[in-house]
């Protein structure tokens, strides 16, 4: 199983990203990790309404100036470096 997953999300408001991490025990910190990327307004703890989904979610809205993809890209590349392995 992948340690997470990330999706853009339409709402009526805005769009967002959604991540979905394997571990939740990791929420609180990977939050206060992702807010310092540039290009995010403010990342949110949500429980998520899915069935088939983690218990909760990290929900990021972007700055207005921001593209949606290029932040995914962004997110992804750190999550990447956050769960990388080292093969011994």
């Amino acid at each position: 199983m992948l340690p997470y997953r990330s999706e853009i999300r339409n709402s009526p408001k805005e769009q967002t990203i959604k991540i979905y991490l394997s571990d939740i025990s990791l929420d609180a910190q990977l939050k206060s990790l992702l807010e310092k990327i540039n290009g995010i307004r403010i990342v949110e703890v949500q429980k998520s309404l899915s069935r088939n989904r983690a218990e909760e979610n990290l929900t990021v809205f972007r700055n207005d100036d921001m593209s949606i993809n290029i932040l995914k890209e962004k997110i992804d590349d750190f999550l990447e470096t956050y769960f990388e392995r080292v093969d011994i």
